[in-house]
């Protein structure tokens, strides 16, 4: 067959199922480039889901006759003034956006540069395009697409629903929304989740209050500042506590260099910095901006300009995984302020009736407990405590609150002073405004777990000799994985030997787990390996098998549920839940405490 060239308005749509793959991307394209005009405001509107009409409005530098005219031939950008392909300071550059989506649609131009007297106009259709015309027009561009991919109708067919596609366009234009809270951004039409955010001051406090009107109006007050540099790259943000998560990835936002990326790098690295505090079935909520010299980063290996690569990938992993960590141990004990809204949503369960908007009395629907038995709170049996705290010649507390007067001084502790422990689980806390509900298992899990790390990382884990070594049976292929893991078990003060077929005998065992089930530990650490694989590997993948073994035996040391804890020993929990780093969720990522303020109570009950 004759090679032949293509003819251009063949190749313009070529181009344009590669850059213009759908109402959204075409979106994307044109809000960048009015970004890049130095719009202060931009308003996007849509109909049909973008298929029938797309407008994009801006403020920014407008175009001359001239510009205009040229801006619809490929290649054609104003964004490489020196041709270096390295030094990339802009969101669009490719020069191909606008001839593509006129190849495929009718494209019409209406713009007007700040200085000048008059502005142009100049429409598109089919990729012939028209001569450029005197027009009146404010300051900046409109440009307006309809009947996007009437002239390919085969790409019609793989469009999904109006609903879906303008769906698609409000998360597109969120994402640059986010990274540019300087600018004001507003989008009209059926299905796409109207909005108008205002433009916010430059500075953290104005991206905290764009984060909020994008993440919902919780977020600001459950999230913490990231602000880091290393070598040259510089990484900012704001990032949720890890009990403020979400089933999907949809709520983690990033940027490099102002353009908003959904690269598997950075995903992974926000995965590994959150492993040990989410659960793995769940996502945090944040936003990270990472800014980099252009050179060291590739923006165009991607054609809708996603996905980014990185010149020295390794130093941007270690820089978004050491400052995420770090952010989240300065976030110390905290927790989500959504989970006392739960709890209170939960209360209000049981109420029928008016009080809950309407001012009026509120009626409590009482348990049925049967045949009008007189219910009584169940006893929970008193165990010694053999971990963490003293063992205290006091008397045990139980589901009523004590007489005693708690603590002035405690009271204004992030935590408050405790007053009862009900049904021999949860420690129930007063504070100066509220109160608190405690998780005594969970919170005890993490503070083991965190106490073992500490010593893993400072000095190794200190062990403790058993006085009589304890055989634990097993499944054969359980106790030969095992033994196989003899040596990494050893660092982690897990000291056992081959017992036998089936069998492992546990010589030495973690010094702050010492006197907990051992039998436990060792299946569930043998049920780990099975799961996880052999501890030893690649520096990062060792580290979370380590995290998840130290793990596995927090738990069987932590304060049970069921076990009844003195006043003093319950105060000494949460002091000790104060002072450490990430004791707002226990090791599988459920918080350990709630907190209700005393004005949300006061509401419940109608009191305000």
């Amino acid at each position: 067959m004759t090679i032949r060239r293509l003819d251009p308005v063949l190749v313009d749509r070529i181009a344009a199922g590669e850059v213009i793959e759908r109402p959204a991307a075409a979106v994307k394209e044109l809000v960048e480039n009015a970004i890049d005009a130095g719009a202060a405001s931009i308003a996007v509107t849509i109909r049909g889901g973008g298929r029938e009409l797309i407008r994009v409005v801006d403020d920014g530098i407008g175009m001359s006759p001239d510009d205009l005219a040229l801006c619809v031939e490929r290649h054609a950008t104003s964004k490489l003034p020196d041709g270096d392909l390295f030094a990339i300071r802009s969101l669009g550059f490719r020069g191909e956006a606008l001839p593509s989506i006129g190849s495929v649609a009718r494209l019409s131009i209406t713009t007007r540069r700040r200085d000048a007297a008059q502005g142009c106009a100049l429409v598109v259709e089919a990729g012939a395009k028209g001569p450029v015309r005197p027009a009146a027009a404010g300051p900046g561009t409109r440009i307006e697409v309809s009947d996007l991919f009437i002239f390919t109708p085969a790409r019609l067919k793989f469009l999904k629903s109006d609903r879906a596609e303008a769906q698609a366009v409000s998360d597109m234009l969120r994402r640059l929304a986010i990274a540019h809270p300087e600018v004001r951004f507003s989008l009209e039409g059926e299905h796409a989740g109207a909005f108008d955010w205002p433009a916010e001051p430059i500075g953290a406090e104005g991206r905290l209050r764009r984060l909020g009107r994008a993440l919902g109006r919780d977020f600001p007050e459950n999230a913490f500042p990231v602000e880091t540099e290393r070598e040259g790259v510089r990484l900012s943000g704001f990032a949720g506590l890890p009990t403020f998560h979400r089933g999907t990835s949809a709520g983690v936002h990033m940027a490099v260099n102002g353009r908003p990326v959904r690269d598997k790098l950075l995903l992974s690295a926000v995965r590994g910095a959150y492993a040990d505090v989410v659960p793995s079935d769940r996502h945090p909520v944040l936003y990270l901006d990472l800014l980099c010299d252009p050179a060291a980063v590739d923006v165009n290996v991607h054609p809708a300009k996603s996905e980014v690569r990185f010149r020295d990938p390794a130093l941007v992993r270690g820089l978004v995984v050491s400052s995420l960590k770090a952010a989240l141990a300065g976030a110390g004990h905290r927790a989500t302020t959504t989970g006392g809204a739960r709890t209170l949503d939960a209360f209000r369960a049981v109420f029928s009736g008016g009080g809950f908007g309407d001012g009026g009395p509120a009626t409590i629907q009482r348990p049925n407990f049967g045949g009008g038995a007189d219910w009584r709170m169940p006893e929970a049996p008193a165990q010694p405590l053999q971990a963490g705290f003293a063992d205290l010649a006091m008397p045990s507390a139980d589901a009523r609150a004590h007489l005693a007067e708690p603590p002035q001084d405690a009271l204004d502790r992030p935590l408050g002073a405790a007053r009862a422990q009900v049904h021999g689980t949860y420690i129930v806390a007063q504070t100066r405004d509220g109160m608190v509900i405690v998780d005594q298992h969970a919170a005890h899990e993490r503070l083991v777990y965190e106490r073992l790390k500490a010593e893993r990382a400072k000095s190794g884990i200190v062990s403790q000799p058993l006085l009589l070594p304890e055989v634990v049976e097993l499944d054969p292929v359980d106790a030969d994985r095992l033994n196989a893991a003899a040596s990494d078990l050893a660092s982690l003060g897990l000291v056992i030997e081959s017992f036998g077929p089936g069998a492992v005998l546990v010589r030495e065992a973690p010094a702050a787990i010492a006197g907990g089930d051992l039998r436990g530990i060792v299946r569930d650490v043998a049920d780990a390996l099975a799961e996880h694989g052999q501890i030893s590997g690649t520096p990062g993948s060792l580290e979370r098998r380590l995290d998840h073994v130290l793990a596995t035996m927090a738990c069987h040391n932590s304060v049970r549920a069921g076990r009844r804890l003195r006043p003093e020993e319950m105060d000494a929990l949460l002091r000790e839940m104060e002072a450490t780093p990430n004791s707002g969720q226990c090791n599988h990522g459920r918080p350990t405490y709630v907190e209700l303020k005393l004005n949300d109570i006061e509401k419940l009950f109608g009191r305000r």
